[in-house]
């Protein structure tokens, strides 16, 4: 009988885990949670990134559109002044010689 109850012991405290293993168990789970906590903060932050990193490019697109419209408008002005600047200069001629 001595025997069983030693290996009836033996079996009790197997089934009891060491209070070691109980406090790393805890912090175990304990990191779990902050490591998803922070995953999700991240995936946050990342998607709040990309949604600003849209509208910024969003933004530089209209820019550059406004900007290659002004350049366009620049260039016919441009166009146009000088084609007044030579029929102006042509009438001017042809005015010069027509009173000769």
């Amino acid at each position: 009988m001595k025997t069983e109850t030693k290996k009836e012991r033996a079996e009790q405290i197997m089934k009891i885990p060491p209070q070691s293993f109980l406090i790393f168990k805890e912090e175990l789970r304990k990191e779990r949670l902050e490591k998803e906590r922070l995953k999700a903060e991240y995936e946050k932050k990342i998607s709040t990134l990309a949604e600003e990193l849209s509208f910024l490019k969003e933004q530089i697109d209209s820019q550059q559109d406004m900007i290659k419209r002004t350049i366009d408008y620049a260039v016919r002005l441009e166009n146009n002044l000088n084609q007044l600047n030579s029929k102006v200069d042509d009438d001017k001629k042809n005015s010069k010689r027509s009173y000769h």
